[in-house]
């Protein structure tokens, strides 16, 4: 009896102390303890109360005429969790926005063509390391342009410029609009010749000629000693027909778009789709839109161009749905609804900083394709690993692994001087509970 006594008095007091009593069995909740606690959130869902204040923002800049009209999408575990169109695809013509709108994605389509090289790197016809020059002759003896006391000069590439230079932006190539090129690139039909320096819908020639001639020509810093935005995935753009044989959209519709699904996904439109194009608008003076120009600084050549040129830099076509399924692709290690595109290890490369500080010295970094978020809070809301970019058309987004997000935006504003991308990243964010 004494035994049992002692045995119940250390049992309480364990327990006071918060110590495990081991010789006590567990005890299952009751019903009534159950019912007191707060129901789990479904998989898929974002605090709807709060979403509406994503649809009065995205509203606002089209009732200020700020923007003619936008498409929002959040997947949240590969599942639809916001999806709106508001607005106006083509304002003059009376066409409004619709989910399966397509949009003009500039350098958002720098991560399809990277996953596209990846693709080569793991059939090993492509060395991350290996020199450009093995694929693009003309890379073999590159220069950089020096200013100096006596005027710019000349000086040679200290070391070969490599896959992996490329994939990072850090092999001091620019666009070719940098005052002490501008007239070079020029000359070559390249930098303030071919509109915003990058847009090469127009050319009737395949982008390996465009970047031949490019090779010949001066960059602006030394391999991996800057991080430098520029033609670096058009490049790899021509290294993927070399080291494939096949044409760069061919190799993207049959590796890439095909097996996703992504029945919108082109560098140029069929013509019976054209009305599906959203018109170019431009931030005036006032902050109220006005309608972009013709041309490559405008409306471009997406459905009518010579359909010769395949910019992996900023060349392709897509909708807010196709491009979604892409990025979850790669947020779910490389492989969605059953269609394997890469490897997780290889996706681990493109998503973690491989550029150190060159990017930026504030918590962002540079991977194969993709910006990366490497401390909290060096971009609004995004989660430490995050990962995105976006595009000179307006297009942005955002991938947040610890959030299970994928987030994106499209609109067609160039240039842009709102602020819409941030407004609705911090958005989706502050509708993340749980």
């Amino acid at each position: 009896m004494r035994t049992k006594i002692l045995i119940i008095a250390l049992t309480s007091a364990l327990s006071w102390f918060g110590v495990p009593a081991c010789a006590q069995p567990a005890v299952a909740p009751s019903a009534a303890t159950e019912m007191k606690q707060p129901a789990a959130p479904a998989a898929g869902a974002l605090a709807a109360e709060r979403l509406k204040r994503l649809d009065r923002v995205l509203q606002k800049y089209v009732d200020d005429n700020q923007v003619a009209g936008a498409v929002a999408l959040v997947l949240r575990n590969g599942k639809p969790a916001y999806e709106r169109a508001v607005g106006w695809s083509d304002k003059e013509a009376g066409r409004k926005m619709t989910a399966n709108t397509i949009f003009r994605i500039a350098s958002q389509s720098k991560a399809i063509t990277s996953t596209a090289v990846l693709i080569l790197v793991e059939e090993g016809k492509i060395g991350i390391t290996e020199p450009v020059s093995h694929f693009i002759p003309s890379f073999a003896n590159t220069t950089v342009a020096v200013k100096g006391e006596n005027g710019l000069s000349m000086v040679p590439a200290k070391r070969a410029i490599t896959i992996r230079d490329l994939l990072t932006h850090t092999a001091g190539i620019s666009y070719g609009t940098d005052p002490q090129v501008a007239s070079l690139y020029e000359a070559k039909g390249l930098g303030p010749a071919a509109g915003n320096g990058w847009y090469t819908a127009d050319k009737n020639e395949p982008i390996c000629e465009t970047m031949t001639r490019l090779g010949e020509l001066p960059f602006v810093a030394q391999p991996g000693e800057a991080f430098v935005y520029g033609y670096n995935t058009d490049i790899l753009g021509c290294v993927v027909e070399k080291a494939s044989g096949v044409p760069l959209d061919e190799f993207i519709r049959t590796h890439i778009t095909e097996p996703l699904g992504m029945k919108d996904t082109h560098f140029f439109l069929p013509a019976d789709q054209r009305e599906r194009l959203a018109a170019v608008y431009a931030s005036g003076s006032d902050g109220k839109i006005v309608r972009a120009p013709e041309g490559s600084k405008g409306q471009g050549h997406y459905v009518d161009g010579p359909r010769k040129s395949f910019a992996g830099g900023a060349g392709l076509l897509s909708t807010a749905h196709d491009y979604a399924r892409f990025l979850e692709m790669i947020r779910n290690g490389g492989v969605l609804d059953g269609a394997r595109i890469l490897a997780p290890r290889t996706v681990e490369l493109m998503t973690t900083n491989q550029s150190g500080t060159l990017h930026s010295t504030t918590g962002l970094g540079f991977g194969f394709g993709f910006e990366t978020v490497d401390r909290y809070g060096a971009k609004g809301m995004s989660g430490l690993g995050a990962f995105g970019w976006g595009g000179a058309y307006g297009t942005s987004y955002d991938v947040d692994r610890l959030g299970h997000l994928v987030n994106v935006l499209m609109i067609q504003l160039m240039p842009n001087a709102t602020d819409i991308q941030q407004k609705f990243s911090n958005c989706v964010y502050q509708a993340l509970l749980n």
